[in-house]
């Protein structure tokens, strides 16, 4: 089966989202000066990630409409650093080249302009639709004294997600994890699991935390063999919808096998194509596995999300989707189709094959 290996791997850890009121640039500015501090950044890069947090979070304030910024935790090896996403519903940019020019600020902002939290950020990535909406996202990873790089991480991952707790929690019972497989000399085996545990709050997100250290536990590594060992960790759990897929890019085809209302897609050129799963709880009550293959698209992707978001999507109206990260691909599709009386997660995997 190979190796495992964590080295294309970024992991994520979200810690709040902020909504567009009074006190979004306040609250995020404060709490992400504290979480840098706190990861051990230096007074320097702490003060520059709270510049482009306050920035972003200002025109979120100034300019978006149903905006939202997500603070959370990025670790690489033994590092750790802080990453930010704001997503909103319009106006959108007509001309984001304009947007990043150097002195280019709105009214009301810290006058630093986009431009310069990109050049602050060791990964920086913004999509916008005009009439539709912007997501944006940065990335701050530990500098020595003279600026330079503290770690050697990757510009990207194969696979990034976002979790969204229901109106009025501040827990998502959804979660999702990736390994990455070496097998022989070809290209990683990317395998990704996501969990939607029943019901709402802690609970429910105990039964998903199960289902990911069940996932890191098992030495199986095809979907069903994933599956077969989470069942048995969420028995006396309220249980989950689960969905496994193993994607081999040397074969060029995607394994899939899911119990329960995850939703697949594989995204490209032309229309999407769905991703099966079976009826049941996992935990509960799980039905023989199926496994289903799909070959890969070409310059595609992967999506997979909970019922959190509807399937009313079409990413072919968002022009230039897929050029973006996985991470900013994943905050459109939450703009797009994600609603509030529910929890909520997408994750995509792209560049992988």
């Amino acid at each position: 089966m190979g190796a495992v290996s964590s080295a294309t791997t970024i992991d994520a850890e979200d810690v709040a989202w902020f909504r567009d009121d009074a006190s979004l640039a306040a609250a995020a500015r404060g709490a992400a000066a504290t979480l840098a501090r706190r990861l051990g950044l230096s007074s320097h890069r702490s003060a520059e990630v709270a510049l482009a947090v306050t920035e972003a979070a200002t025109n979120l304030q100034r300019h978006a409409v149903d905006g939202a910024l997500l603070l959370r935790v990025v670790r690489f090896g033994g590092g750790a650093g802080v990453e930010f996403l704001t997503v909103d519903s319009g106006p959108g940019m007509t001309d984001v080249a304009a947007a990043l020019a150097d002195g280019t600020s709105s009214a009301g902002t810290l006058g630093i302009g986009l431009g310069a939290v990109s050049r602050l950020a060791d990964h920086f990535d913004l999509h916008s639709v005009p009439g539709r909406g912007t997501v944006m996202t940065a990335r701050f990873w530990p500098r020595t004294a003279d600026g330079r790089a503290a770690l050697a991480v990757p510009d990207t991952s194969p696979a990034a997600g976002v979790t969204r707790p229901i109106s009025g929690e501040s827990v998502c019972r959804d979660a999702w994890a990736v390994r990455t497989v070496t097998v022989g000399s070809g290209p990683p085996v990317v395998l990704l699991m996501l969990c939607d545990g029943l019901g709402h709050g802690p609970l429910a997100a105990r039964a998903s935390q199960a289902a990911v250290r069940a996932f890191h536990g098992t030495h199986d590594l095809s979907p069903a063999g994933v599956l077969d060992a989470v069942h048995p960790a969420l028995r006396g759990t309220r249980g989950g919808a689960v969905a496994v897929a193993r994607i081999e890019p040397a074969a060029g085809r995607v394994l899939y096998c899911g119990i329960g209302n995850v939703s697949g897609f594989l995204i490209g050129d032309g229309p999407r194509r769905a991703l099966l799963s079976s009826p049941g709880i996992v935990g509960a009550h799980m039905r023989r596995l199926r496994t289903f293959e799909e070959p890969l698209p070409d310059h595609g992707a992967l999506v997979m999300h909970s019922d959190g978001l509807t399937e009313r999507w079409d990413h072919d109206t968002l022009p230039g989707l897929l050029r973006h990260s996985p991470l900013v691909m994943a905050g459109h599709l939450l703009r797009e189709a994600g609603v509030r009386r529910d929890d909520a997660s997408v994750v995509v995997v792209k560049g992988a094959w």
